[in-house]
């Protein structure tokens, strides 16, 4: 048996003063009024993995407020749960106290980094927000795949801080100065080394989904196909790097901003029964194709013996797909043997789970489990 969250307690976290949660390791289906917390719930869950959650949210500004309260005024928050496998069991919690700005994370109740979190856990989630990631900018869309990146291979996160680091001093540098050759020979060298390795773990990414992707035609979602609008992967791709910065100071001081670099890629997606851009494609198409490469992920993760098998977070997802969908969807997640957690308004939007998932009704800040 592959880990799974069977238990999970919110102290003070968003709209909850206190939310319990008994699990059975499948699928989850959250329902209620809008408002409610359903999505709270997720971005709860989401905390259990590195980094600032589903909405990208900062410690500060998650605990629970009072009306009339201001943003950074919450209280002291928590996220615990528990790991089942067939070895036991394992405690995880993660909070943060008043004032602080980092959030803390302990394992069985020893204060560990936040990378750990990623040895038990692995998420892949999809919001509303994502609906329209074909439509907003490249840098949605490079945040969308190193979040899937960053599931399939955690020290990818690393080396994204790392290049993002040198390359915000080279911009001060270049900007406010002082215009140090020396200093800047060094950052350069630290921002290609790291773009390197970022690039080519986009590119091994990719690459698998793409055949996972290729893998699933029988089933009725759209068929994406993938690539990069630059290549920083190939061998000496560094070197190019490197000699690409340096030969872009002037224009990069100029422009207050590194024009070159992986900073700048974009993920390509076209819609393969069309031939033609995601972004052409109608609304039900884009949400369709956008979980179809989330649950290509998933599939893919899932049937890795040596990692954490994935927790899918699925924020108001079923109500925009068609019947055939829905149900092909439930199927996948209930074939796979996937933890997963669904939301929707409406309860009958679950039908095709009750019997096999664990239905979740969520209003005024309480969660009431009910048979499916």
């Amino acid at each position: 048996m592959r880990a799974a969250l069977t238990r999970l307690t919110l102290t003070d976290f968003r709209s909850y003063a206190r939310g319990e949660l008994a699990l059975t390791g499948g699928a989850v289906f959250l329902f209620g009024p809008n408002g409610a917390g359903k999505t709270n719930l997720l971005e709860a869950v989401s905390f259990l993995a590195p980094g600032r959650g589903l909405r990208g949210a900062a410690a500060t500004e998650v605990g629970r407020r009072e009306p009339g309260e201001g943003e950074g005024e919450g209280r002291p928050w928590a996220v615990a749960a528990v790991l089942s496998d067939a070895d036991g069991e394992t405690r995880v919690g993660t909070g943060a106290e008043p004032d602080t700005a980092r959030r803390r994370v302990r394992i069985e109740g020893e204060p560990v980094p936040p990378g750990r979190l990623s040895d038990l856990v692995r998420l892949v989630w999809l919001t509303p927000q994502q609906d329209r990631l074909f439509l907003e900018g490249g840098s949605e869309r490079r945040r969308f795949l190193d979040r899937l990146v960053f599931a399939d291979q955690p020290r990818h996160a690393a080396a994204v801080s790392a290049y993002e680091k040198a390359i915000r001093e080279r911009t001060r540098l270049l900007t406010d100065g002082p215009n140090d050759p020396e200093w800047l020979n060094a950052l350069e060298a630290q921002a290609a080394e790291a773009g390197a390795v970022l690039a080519t773990a986009r590119h091994k990414t990719l690459t698998a989904l793409q055949a996972e992707i290729d893998a699933r035609s029988e089933r009725p979602f759209p068929q994406a196909g993938l690539s990069l609008s630059e290549d920083w992967h190939s061998e000496g791709s560094g070197e190019r790097l490197r000699e690409a910065l340096a030969r872009g100071r002037a224009r990069d001081a100029a422009a207050g901003r590194a024009l070159s670099g992986p900073h700048r890629t974009d993920l390509l997606v076209n819609l393969r029964e069309k031939d033609r851009p995601a972004a052409e494609g109608s609304t039900g198409e884009q949400k369709a194709l956008v979980l179809n490469l989330v649950l290509a992920q998933a599939a893919r993760l899932a049937r890795d013996p040596e990692a954490p098998a994935p927790i899918l977070l699925l924020d108001e997802v079923a109500a925009h797909l068609d019947p055939a969908r829905r149900a092909a969807l439930f199927d996948e997640i209930t074939a796979l043997g996937l933890q997963t957690f669904l939301t929707g308004t409406d309860r009958s939007l679950f039908e095709g789970l009750f019997g096999r998932g664990q239905g979740v009704r969520v209003e005024g800040g309480a969660l009431e489990p009910e048979n499916g």
